[in-house]
């Protein structure tokens, strides 16, 4: 029997002092991206084009419209975001600049809310990085920031055929050393910008052009706390290079890389508000 106060399981309830939070969070975050250049866009709950984004489609919460195509509720907000830009507004817009604060819903009833941005046109990840670590030194939070690159778990699979991208998933460390390769060893345990420079005089020339990407990266950031994870691959399924997450402890307080819809580069990134209210309210 469902009571008349319950509520499902993963939705979310705010009010009293989280929702205060809730509105402080949402307040900071859209005054820093607004003296950024960056304009508001709060996107359709229902899309098309979900799959596109949701590697896994069983996350899905599916219907159909009245010509019964088949749509599903906003799980992930990037890939609509760039899509209504270009192909619905393009003639009305030039902006590149956007960001959205706005829920999205995985099956069965998961309900999060997320403050984004997307930097259409754009190829330097740290332009959208540096504006998430203001925005957490504005909310007095000091996470730290996980800098990986897609692109190496991709060529490692090329490389040698005893490895998946599931190993990466998985983190899979004790495959990885039982190839019994001493880069791929190094790189295993790479964690700081300092030990880069060791790598490259090892590492073949494909993987040593994804590190350089990630040690400019590093420097470029305003945050000095940071570490390298050359082996995390994130399951999105149109980030394909450079990628960062933002962690404390167990917590993923951000997500953010460096993407392609068609052929056109953008930088992004989406700050898990929840989570943000969840350490702010201790």
């Amino acid at each position: 029997m469902i009571l008349e106060h319950e509520i499902p399981s993963g939705s979310k309830l705010y009010f009293g002092n989280s929702a205060k939070i809730k509105r402080e969070i949402e307040k900071i975050a859209s005054d820093i991206l607004y003296s950024k250049g960056f304009e508001e866009i709060v996107t359709p709950i229902f899309s098309y084009h979900q799959h596109k984004s949701i590697a896994n489609e069983k996350e899905l919460i599916k219907s159909n419209d009245e010509k019964n195509n088949s749509i599903s509720l906003r799980a992930d907000s990037t890939i609509d975001v760039v899509r209504i830009i270009e192909k619905r507004l393009g003639r009305n817009t030039e902006h590149k600049k956007w960001f959205y604060i706005q829920p999205v819903f995985r099956y069965p009833t998961d309900e999060q809310y997320q403050i984004g941005v997307e930097f259409m046109g754009e190829n330097k990840l740290s332009s959208v990085l540096n504006i998430a670590i203001d925005i957490f030194d504005k909310l007095d939070v000091e996470p730290l920031v996980q800098i990986s690159n897609m692109m190496i778990p991709k060529l490692l699979v090329e490389k040698f055929d005893e490895l998946t991208l599931d190993d990466f998933r998985h983190v899979n460390i004790e495959k990885f050393l039982n190839l019994k390769v001493e880069w791929l060893e190094k790189l295993v345990y790479l964690q700081h910008v300092e030990q880069v420079e060791e790598l490259l005089e090892i590492v073949p020339n494909e993987i040593k052009e994804e590190l350089v990407k990630m040690k400019n990266l590093s420097a470029a950031l305003t945050c000095k706390k940071s570490v390298l994870a050359p082996m995390y691959y994130a399951k999105m399924l149109y980030y394909d290079e450079l990628f960062f997450r933002v962690i404390d402890k167990n917590e993923v307080y951000a997500r953010g890389g460096r993407y392609k819809n068609s052929e056109l580069s953008s930088v992004g990134f989406a700050i898990y508000t929840d989570v943000l209210i969840e350490t702010k309210a201790k």
